[in-house]
């Protein structure tokens, strides 16, 4: 399993659409962007047979200091992203699970 970053993924779109890397670079900049700011104003991003993005509240919570375990922390409310994603996600992730299983013994 390897980490692809955002420069892998504009060569990947690139060499798949023949555009140039440059155009890529900025349709995917501007796509988050676009998302960001939306999610941002409290919108929920939806991308069918990918997945949907919405803001949720996590609530505030007592914490511990890993550095001092014996003080408690309030940790106030906070905006959060949840992803879920769409149908056709799920079924194609769902095939790496025999590779995952076998990594881990």
């Amino acid at each position: 399993m390897e980490t692809i970053t955002k420069r892998d993924l504009v060569t990947k779109l690139s060499n798949k659409t023949g555009l140039g890397q440059a155009d890529v670079l900025n349709v995917l900049e501007s796509l988050l962007e676009t998302v960001t700011g939306e999610l941002a104003q409290g919108n929920t991003v939806v991308i069918r047979n990918f997945g949907s993005f919405q803001v949720r509240e996590m609530k505030g919570k007592v914490g511990r200091n890993p550095k001092n375990p014996g003080l408690d922390m309030k940790i106030p409310p906070r905006a959060v992203v949840k992803f879920k994603p769409g149908k056709e996600m799920k079924e194609k992730v769902a095939r790496i699970l025999p590779v995952l299983q076998q990594n881990a013994s």
